[in-house]
């Protein structure tokens, strides 16, 4: 005989939180299945293929969830972690056809989800996450600084390399 267990599922404003950071992950790195094989993806690789403006988009979804992350209790270490992941899925993902292959592979977002489950499953949940949140704002101000100027110095690369062959 079947035992039933007493297990209610609880709507608080965190879980709900944490529910929109899985599915919004998803959405960017595993939404769609590639017909007749298991191999998934999303929209990140997708907008990918729009230079520049892909990559910025995707970057500031990313960027969204790794705050979203932090202020539900990631501690610093894990959020420095985060940020790593979506600089490499950001500055590699920019370089055009190679940086499309490495979208469809990454998946950063999905990394990050693994680290905070992980950092809640270890028992390390920081609480809030107030004291770190200037910090990862700081840092994704200076990321996007970044990527607009690597992204601009590859695309002035690629326009005097066309230009020689012009």
């Amino acid at each position: 005989m079947m035992e039933t267990h007493n297990t209610r599922y609880t709507r608080t404003p965190q879980s709900e939180k944490m529910k929109w950071v899985n599915h919004v992950a998803k959405l960017m790195d595993n939404q769609f299945r590639m017909p007749g094989t298991n191999f998934r993806f999303g929209l990140d690789p997708i907008l990918g293929f729009l230079p520049v403006a892909g990559d910025l988009a995707s970057f500031g979804v990313s960027a969204m969830l790794v705050m979203t992350m932090a202020r539900h209790g990631a501690s610093g270490k894990v959020v420095a972690l985060m940020l790593v992941n979506i600089v490499l899925d950001t500055l590699i993902g920019s370089i055009p056809v190679l940086g499309n292959i490495f979208d469809f592979f990454f998946k950063a977002n999905q990394r990050n989800v693994r680290l905070l489950t992980r950092h809640y499953e270890e028992g390390k949940y920081q609480g809030s996450g107030k004291g770190v949140i200037i910090g990862v704002l700081v840092a994704i101000v200076v990321l996007f600084i970044l990527l607009i100027w690597v992204l601009w110095q590859l695309a002035e690369w690629i326009y005097t390399q066309l230009a020689a062959i012009l």
